[in-house]
């Protein structure tokens, strides 16, 4: 079966740096875009960047500056370099990645099962 396996989260003091790892995996026919969601305690799920299978990438304002998305397609892995740390990044953060599973399937997204980024201030 197909699975996005996040890593690199954990407990960081606020003005440091962490960066978070996607890989898929599985019988995986083409990939599309791929991105990081988050989710803060008592907040929504909010969208944090995506990138296109040519390295376009697009960012929340909230983050703009402070991350950055990139890919090793060869890899199949999806990473998100963050910076500057502060509490209100405390999060679960989620990768996604629109998938074709085969050449006359259908694409869908898939999630990772999220990695807990905590932040001290």
């Amino acid at each position: 079966q197909v699975q996005l396996v996040e890593s690199g989260g954990g407990l960081v003091q606020a003005g440091g740096s962490l960066r978070l790892s996607c890989v898929a995996s599985g019988s995986i026919f083409s990939i599309s875009a791929m991105g990081w969601y988050r989710q803060a305690p008592g907040k929504q799920r909010e969208l944090v960047a995506t990138i296109t299978s040519d390295g376009s990438t697009n960012y929340a304002d909230s983050v703009k500056g402070q991350f950055t998305i990139s890919r090793d397609n060869a890899k199949k892995t999806v990473y998100l370099q963050m910076n500057s740390l502060k509490a209100e990044d405390t999060a679960v953060y989620y990768c996604t990645a629109d998938l074709k599973l085969s050449r006359l399937g259908i694409w869908d997204k898939y999630w990772g099962q999220g990695t807990q980024v905590t932040v001290s201030s």
